[in-house]
C-alpha cells in the first residue's frame, strides 16, 4: 500500500474506486488499522459510487510511530483526568484530525465524507468541528462526545481493554488476548465465529502491532476530554449510529453525541456492540450510502480536487 506525508508523520493509506467519484474518508478506532475497515464495507461503498479512503492513523498499523515525547502512560492520565489534573498526551485528537486533512490535501481530496469509528469517530468530529469546510457530511459510529457522565465503559469491558499481553507474549499468545477482547466488546446480536475472528486478528498483528503506541493514542483521548462545547459548532449533515449493546462506549454516549450535533440523526442498532460484524455491513453500508447521498445536492458533490 501507498504511503504520504501528512501533517509532519507519515501514513499508510489505500484509496479504492474511482478518483473522480465522491470520496468518502474512513477513520479508524484505538489501536486499529486501515484493514479493519471491513473489506466488504468498503467494497459496497465503491460499489454505490464513492472513492473509498482509509488509512493507519498516527502510531498505529505502518503509519509512523511518535516516540520520545513526553507523556503520562494510560493508568496516569485516567487517575489525573479524574481528579481534575492536566493531562500530558504525546499528541492530540487535533493533531490526528489535522492528519486526516494532510491526507486529503496529498490525495488532492479537497471535501468529503468522513466517516469514523470509536475513537475515529472523535478524530471525525474534531475534523468536522474545525475544518468545516473540508466535511461533506459526517458520520460517527460507536463513538462519544468526551461526556465521561454517559461514556464509561462496563467493568469488564475497560478491564480487558487496559490489560496487556506480556511483552514476551509470542504472535500467537497476542491474537488470542486479541481474540478474547473482542470476545467481550463485540456484537451479541451478530456473534463473529472465534476462528474467523483469530484469523482476522491475526492477519493484523502479523501486519504490525505496538501496544505502546496504542497506549498513546488512548492517552490522546483522555486528554481530549469533554468535548460537547466543539461539537456544537459542526455544520456537516451528521448521522450518529451507535448499538444498543455496546459494552464499552455505552449508547447513552451515541445519544449525547447526537444531542450536541444540531440536526445530527440518531440510529441505534440492535445487537450490535463494539466492532463491526459481517451480519451488520449490508446495514451499516446503506446507512452510510443514503446519508452521503442526501447530504449533498447531486450538483455539488465533488469528490476530488480537478
Amino acid at each position: 500500500m501507498p504511503a504520504l506525508a501528512a501533517n509532519g508523520v507519515t501514513l499508510e493509506y489505500e484509496s479504492l474506486g474511482d478518483p473522480a467519484d465522491p470520496a468518502i474518508v474512513l477513520i479508524m478506532g484505538l489501536g486499529m488499522q486501515l484493514v479493519a475497515w471491513p473489506d466488504a464495507l468498503c467494497r459496497a461503498l465503491v460499489a454505490a459510487g464513492f472513492r473509498v479512503v482509509r488509512f493507519d492513523n498516527r502510531d498505529c498499523g505502518l503509519s509512523s510511530r511518535v516516540r520520545g515525547r513526553r507523556s503520562m502512560g494510560p493508568l496516569l492520565a485516567l487517575a489525573a483526568a479524574r481528579l481534575g489534573l492536566p493531562v500530558r498526551p504525546p499528541y492530540t485528537l487535533e493533531d490526528m484530525a489535522r492528519d486526516a486533512v494532510g491526507l486529503m490535501d496529498g490525495l488532492r481530496i479537497a471535501s468529503a465524507h468522513v466517516v469514523g469509528a470509536s475513537m475515529g469517530g472523535m478524530i471525525a468530529q474534531v475534523l468536522a468541528a474545525r475544518f468545516p469546510e473540508r466535511v461533506l457530511s459526517l458520520t460517527s459510529i460507536m463513538s462519544s462526545s468526551g461526556n465521561r457522565r454517559v461514556s464509561r465503559p462496563g467493568r469488564r469491558a475497560l478491564g480487558i481493554l487496559l490489560r496487556r499481553p506480556p511483552a514476551s507474549a509470542d504472535a500467537e499468545a497476542i491474537v488470542a488476548h486479541l481474540v478474547e477482547v473482542f470476545s467481550v466488546i463485540g456484537s451479541p446480536g451478530y456473534p463473529t465465529e472465534r476462528r474467523e475472528l483469530r484469523e482476522r486478528l491475526g492477519r493484523s498483528v502479523r501486519r504490525a502491532y505496538d501496544p505502546a503506541a496504542t497506549g498513546r493514542q488512548l492517552v490522546a483521548i483522555i486528554a481530549a476530554g469533554d468535548r460537547r462545547r466543539l461539537l456544537r459548532r459542526i455544520t456537516a449533515p451528521t448521522l450518529v449510529i451507535h448499538g444498543a449493546d455496546d459494552p464499552l462506549v455505552p449508547v447513552a454516549a451515541g445519544q449525547d453525541t447526537a444531542r450536541n450535533i444540531a440536526g445530527a440523526t440518531l440510529r441505534v442498532v440492535e445487537g450490535m456492540g463494539h466492532d463491526l460484524p459481517d451480519g451488520l455491513l449490508p446495514t451499516l453500508a446503506a446507512a452510510i450510502v443514503a446519508h452521503c447521498r442526501a447530504s449533498v445536492a447531486p450538483a455539488r458533490r465533488p469528490g476530488a480536487a480537478p
